[in-house]
């Protein structure tokens, strides 16, 4: 580990290394044991040269963000995590912004309402950062992110910069490009908006602000809607017309509020969520038919 920290000590002015972090810390579920090296990075940080660096020590490299579609095995991570919510810069140009890959999408959403900008309305409630975001498409009240990302900047598993355009993404439902490519790193992109009144852009955002209060349990600790919808049906109906809703494993139940979230009551492990994740899915598959596909990636 010695030998790793002295090759990163040239970048110490871009990032932040630390050995033994609890990965509950940087997760919405708050759950995970410790990574063996943690890295966070700020804005202007060379990852094309950090990333092959880490690589060649022949060690496990994984990129996120804040954690908010994560579920960390409760041994922790073996190998490196490299956290970009430091690379955050946004810029506006005309009815375009830009940003790194780790500025959230709250921050992203109301620079585009300073702006007069509409269309990213819908992302001002989601608890993730902008590379997470077009990784997984992310989407909510009619809105998804292929609907604004024209161009994304990233890495290939070498550390070779590349770019992304259009169609290229190959966004669907939850799914683009760089799902297909889970090796390569996005670090940057650029979202076309379109103008609009300051006054629509706000009252729709508190509009959207006001429905995720009133029907989802914001007080607990959670990653969103655990299942994809499936086709024809929505996963938080199968799951309470199954009877499940407020069913525990441990510490992890599911929402009471909303049975398409399943929350951490407080003291939830990875192996309690992943059994009631289990339970869920089985259950639903029983009484309907129908195979629930989980939206959180496990680490």
């Amino acid at each position: 580990m010695q030998t790793i920290l002295s090759a990163l000590q040239p970048y110490a002015s871009y990032i932040q290394v630390r050995s033994d972090e609890p990965m509950a810390h940087h997760t919405t579920f708050r759950i995970g044991g410790p990574a063996d090296l943690f890295l966070n990075c700020r804005s202007g940080a060379p990852l094309d040269q950090i990333l092959p660096l880490l690589r060649g020590f022949g060690l496990p490299v994984y990129v996120i963000g804040r954690g908010s579609n994560l579920l960390v095995h409760d041994e922790g991570v073996r190998g490196v995590v490299v956290c970009t919510t430091g690379m955050h810069e946004i810029r506006v140009e005309g009815d375009a912004i830009t940003a790194e890959a780790g500025a959230a999408l709250s921050a992203i959403a109301s620079t585009a309402l300073r702006a007069g900008l509409t269309g990213a309305e819908f992302a001002a409630g989601i608890p993730g950062t902008l590379g997470g975001a077009v990784f997984m498409n992310a989407g909510a009240y009619g809105g998804q992110m292929a609907d604004l990302v024209t161009r994304t900047h990233y890495l290939d598993e070498n550390g070779c910069p590349g770019v992304i355009e259009g169609e290229a993404h190959a966004f669907g439902y939850r799914e683009s490009i760089f799902k297909q490519h889970p090796d390569w790193t996005i670090v940057s992109a650029e979202l076309r908006l379109t103008p609009g009144m300051a006054a629509d852009i706000r009252a729709k955002m508190e509009d959207f602000s006001c429905r995720r209060r009133e029907k989802q349990p914001l007080e607990y600790p959670s990653a969103g809607s655990t299942f994809k919808r499936p086709t024809g049906y929505f996963a938080g109906k199968l799951i309470q017309d199954s009877g499940l809703m407020g069913v525990s494993v441990g510490g992890a139940q599911v929402s009471e509020k909303h049975a398409g979230f399943l929350i951490n009551r407080g003291n939830a492990t990875c192996a309690d969520m992943c059994a009631l994740i289990d339970r869920v899915r089985d259950t639903v598959q029983e009484k309907f038919g129908v195979t629930l596909e989980c939206e959180v990636r496990l680490l």
